[in-house]
């Protein structure tokens, strides 16, 4: 059985995956690690290392049969069937999740959404009506929900976590700014803008201030 790719080797494939979907759908029949490395901004060496991880994607010298990439790479990072989302926390950003416009091209159904809210269970957002969190075990059973977006505030993440687990989710995609502490055999894969961001900062920390009204400078 085929060791696990690094995290690093995934979030590329994930890349190239996005430029090869392109060409598969403008008819490209096949295409290079050069012409990738210009599309993805990684080096041609680096895409003929990852690829090879997996087998064989071409023929050498002749490059890499585009359908075929777009296939195996689809297998490879599971994307060929539909796996059934849950969203806990159906606030701004639980709201504007939903109407994401390519949330279901690679195979992502959104299948139930959770909150306390009172306010806001019972609301149908996006033909889904909104459950009791109480009742995430029971509905997630019945929808066949395989994994969940936390988008509640951070206060709130751990708890909303353990809730997740006991329902039997074992793959987390978090919004919160915070660890979550899993059992082993669970997944969370966390998405955080400010650490984003942050690392921007540092990129821009040796360049030149261009001075614009209203910027300040902290300590």
């Amino acid at each position: 059985m085929q060791d696990a790719a690094p995290p690093a080797t995934v979030s590329r494939l994930i890349t190239y995956l996005r430029a090869v979907a392109d060409l598969h759908g403008a008819g490209t029949a096949i295409t290079s690690s050069d012409s990738l490395a210009a599309t993805t901004g990684i080096s041609a060496y680096q895409i003929r290392k990852d690829l090879a991880y997996f087998g064989t994607f071409g023929t050498r010298g002749s490059g890499y049969d585009v359908p075929l990439v777009h296939e195996r790479l689809r297998e490879i990072l599971g994307l060929t069937t539909v796996w059934r989302v849950g969203i806990i926390g159906m606030g701004r950003l639980g709201q504007a999740i939903t109407d994401y416009p390519a949330f279901g091209e690679y195979g992502f159904s959104i299948a139930a959404m959770f909150d306390h809210d009172p306010d806001v269970i019972g609301q149908e957002i996006a033909g889904i009506t909104v459950t009791d969190i109480r009742h995430m075990p029971e509905t997630t059973a019945s929808r066949g929900v395989e994994m969940v977006l936390v988008t509640v505030p951070a206060a709130a993440a751990q708890g909303v976590a353990e809730l997740a687990v006991g329902a039997g989710i074992r793959a987390i995609l978090n919004f919160a700014p915070v660890v979550l502490r899993v059992p082993a055999g669970v997944h969370v894969e966390p998405v955080d803008f400010l650490a984003g961001l942050k690392r921007l900062s540092y990129h821009l920390r040796g360049l030149p201030v261009l001075k614009t009204p209203g910027r300040t400078q902290t300590a």
